[in-house]
Parts: C-alpha cells; structure tokens; sequence
C-alpha cells in the first residue's frame, strides 16, 4: 500500500506542475493590460509602473512564471488588490464553509445513494426500482442553482424553517445554515451515485461467483452486501470522486444563491472586481483539489482491489 501511495504521488507532480502552468499562461492570455484593467484609464504612468513592479509583471515572462511557481508551491498568493488584506487569509476563512458544505452533501449522496441504488437493483422492473429511476431523472435535469432557489422559497422565505442567507456561527447554528444548501447538492448526488449503484450491482448480479455463492447457499443478503455490493464498488468509487468534484463546481451557484460564504463566492466576487490575485489563488485551489481527488480516488482503487496495488 505505501508502494502504491508513492507512486500516485510521483504520479500527481507532473500533474500539478502542469495544471499551475495552465494557469500561469490562462491568467498571461487575458487580453489587455492588467495594471490598466485594475486602476482603470484615469491612472498616471507612475501609478501603473508602481502597480506592475508590485504585481511582477515588469521582468521578463520566464522570470515570471518561476516566480509564480515558487509563489504558489509556498502557498504565498500575495495581497488582495481591493481590500490589502493576504490572500491566504481569505482563503482560509472561506475555506471551511466550501469544504463543510462539500463533505455535507457529498455524505448525504453516498448513504442515501448507494442504498437507494442497492434497493433498486434488488427489486428490478418494480416499484423501488422505477421511483430510482424517476428520482434519477430529475435529479440530473433540474439545475443545482434552480433547486436551491425553490427550496429557499418553499423552506426559508415561506415557513421560515431556515436562514436565508450567511454561514452562520457556533456549531448548531452553521449545521442550520448549511441544511438547505447541502440539500440541494445531495439531492444531484443522490441521484448520480444511486443510478450508478444500480447499474454496477445488476452487471454484477448476472457474474459466475454470484450464482456460485447463491447456489452454495448463502442468504440473499451476504450475496447482495458480500459478494455484489463489494465487486461494484470500483466504478461507485470514480462516481464518488467525480461527485466531489461536481460538488466543489457546484458550490459555486449554490453558495451565491443562498448568499454562503465561501471560495465559490470569494472567486465569484473577486472576477467582477478583478481582484487578480485573489482570481490566481482562487483558480489554483481548485485545480489543486482535483488532482487531491484524483489521487484519493487511485488510493481507495487500490484499498478496495488488491490486485491494482502492483500495477
């Protein structure tokens, strides 16, 4: 196993480098000057002279672009352009109401999902198994922003069970706020991974060593949760992994529609004040998350398939 994490590891290098210089060249291929952009026209000659020797931007472009490495492997995102402030700073501060919400909703996805599509599978072409499918269908064709505006109509504004807006504080108070939102990301997951499941649970049912177990005599049960449920857990995995990510783009509509705070909502506000460091870190923290992903995803393969832990 320590095999296999090393060389996901030597594995995700390339990848990081590869998606920071992404977006070092997307940030370079904006068109315009970004000193002009961020003072606007009335700006003096000094002005934008002192902003880009502030911002790097007067030395050479390969100079630039291993300063950014240095500057992003460090963590160092520099200063808000708006409000001064580090931007690591921000960062930490929206980081948390992301990740809950993320965890919350991708939680909910995975212990209603999975057995929802277990169920189904089950009781193929009856009842159970149309209302998956139903539930599914409507799961992927309603927008995660358009839900969350009726259910903070129906639940907040009318019977006012829930906050309207903000990330609240204190434990309970945060578990409040975070119901409606990561409800309307689950109900996306629900449907995702429970189709899923379903899927992966009847290619299984119909294999060799299932019949062989059932004729061996073992109860229906161990041959659902034993034998199916653990040999249909690869691609429940590459679903749960492309959830999360789902999830944290996601986040970002759901966070400014119940008014959250967040990364979703600190990039969202940072394009529309071209707040240039805080769109690079921005960028940057969700790249990096998807390659954390990617790689969790490759451990949980090899945790749950000895076989792929050579290979």
């Amino acid at each position: 196993m320590s095999r296999t994490l090393y060389v996901r590891l030597l594995d995700a290098v390339p990848t990081v480098l590869l998606v920071l210089t992404l977006v070092f060249v997307a940030l370079r291929l904006l068109p315009g000057d970004p000193a002009m952009v961020a003072l606007g026209d009335y700006a003096t000659p000094e002005q934008l002279a002192l902003f880009r020797a502030q911002m790097g931007l007067d030395i050479p472009i390969w100079q630039q672009y291993f300063v950014f490495l240095k500057d992003m492997l460090t963590l160092d995102f520099g200063q808000s352009l708006i409000s001064g402030q580090q931007v690591t700073t921000l960062i930490w501060r929206n980081l948390p109401f992301t990740l809950e919400l993320t965890l919350a909703a991708v939680l909910i996805g995975i212990l209603i999902g999975i057995p929802f599509g277990v169920w189904a599978a089950v009781k193929r072409n009856r009842l159970p198994d149309s209302g998956m499918r139903t539930f599914s269908l409507l799961g992927y064709a309603i927008p995660d922003f358009y839900l969350g505006a009726l259910l903070l109509i129906a639940f907040a504004l009318n019977l006012q069970w829930f906050p309207i807006n903000g990330g609240g504080e204190g434990f309970v108070d945060r578990l409040h706020h975070l119901v409606l939102p990561a409800v309307t990301l689950a109900t996306i997951k629900i449907a995702f991974l429970g189709r899923l499941t379903r899927t992966s649970i009847l290619e299984v049912l119909s294999k060799d060593y299932v019949r062989t177990a059932r004729a061996k005599g073992a109860g229906e049960r161990r041959v659902i949760y034993r034998h199916a449920l653990r040999n249909a857990l690869l691609p429940v995995t590459t679903g749960i992994g492309l959830s999360i990510l789902s999830t944290l783009s996601g986040s970002v509509a759901v966070e400014l529609v119940f008014n959250r705070p967040g990364l979703g909502s600190m990039l969202v506000t940072a394009i529309a004040e071209r707040d240039y460091p805080v769109i690079q870190a921005g960028v940057v923290i969700f790249a990096l998350s998807v390659v954390v992903v990617n790689l969790l995803v490759d451990l949980a393969y090899a945790f749950i398939d000895p076989r792929l832990r050579g290979n």
